[in-house]
């Protein structure tokens, strides 16, 4: 065995990644299948999951897709046990489905708006880690990566529901590590800066602003002068739970081109 793959090495491992269907998610799963792991896609987009099944099929890893609705409690339960029943086990729970939510001053979000984005960016999260924790520790132990934002750390002049929920599943990680430590269990959390994703995108057709200028402009504001890519944190996440991470929990890694470092 070379040093890559003790320190990066997955095989016998088993991840699952709620939004993995696209974007960041989609990307993690390629890079987990790549270092060995078996693949639990868990998407509200079913043909985007299910593309991204054979993708990983035909390169020759291992991956199944299940449709999930991360704020539906009885179906985030009935998924984990599907996908341990079929798998064998879960080591790895990766929780990066998330929403952005409206672009509006805080006093002008209705709570529905508000409540929509917390539904599922933080109740989903801790749905996913509740009903994924036993069956992480039935494995021996693992590794659970929230994903959060460079604006869970630092604050921003826009989408304050989304901000805020980000804070809220950054803390969530530092809580289970402690929480689980003894059971062999690592908990982090993971703090993308301005990434090219489908999110984004949509984000900015909706504000009715050019794509592409706009990252142009978010380019200027980074220290390395260029938007990062979903590859860029899905390498964060391998190294969190693959073996070179072992000795971590309760971190934060900020992957932003050196946004927070101003």
């Amino acid at each position: 065995m070379n040093l890559t793959e003790k320190l990066f090495g997955m095989h016998g491992k088993v991840a699952a990644i709620t939004g993995g269907a696209r974007g960041i998610g989609a990307e993690t799963a390629r890079t987990l299948a790549s270092a060995g792991a078996a693949i639990a896609i868990l998407d509200v987009l079913v043909s985007e999951g299910r593309q991204l099944v054979e993708e990983i099929g035909m390169a020759g890893g291992k991956a199944a897709f299940w449709p999930l609705d991360v704020t539906c409690e009885d179906e985030v339960q009935r998924t984990f046990s599907k996908l341990v029943s079929q798998f064998g086990r879960l080591d790895v729970l990766v929780n990066n489905a998330g929403i952005d939510g409206p672009n509006l001053p805080t006093h002008e979000i209705t709570l529905a708006q508000w409540q929509r984005v917390m539904d599922v960016n933080v109740n989903g999260v801790f749905l996913c880690t509740r009903y994924a924790i036993p069956h992480i520790e039935a494995a021996g132990g693992g590794s659970i990566v929230n994903l959060s934002s460079m604006y869970g750390i630092v604050g921003g002049p826009d989408v304050p529901a989304y901000h805020a929920s980000k804070a809220a599943v950054r803390m969530m990680a530092k809580t289970d590590a402690m929480l689980y430590a003894a059971k062999n269990i690592r908990a982090n959390s993971v703090h993308p800066g301005y990434i090219r994703t489908p999110m984004l995108e949509e984000a900015f057709r909706q504000m009715q602003r050019d794509p592409e200028a706009s990252f142009g402009y978010m380019a200027t504001q980074v220290p390395l002068a260029r938007i990062g890519s979903p590859v860029d944190v899905a390498a964060g996440i391998l190294y969190l739970v693959s073996p070179a991470g072992s000795y971590v929990t309760g971190a934060e890694l900020v992957i932003d081109g050196g946004y927070t470092a101003r």
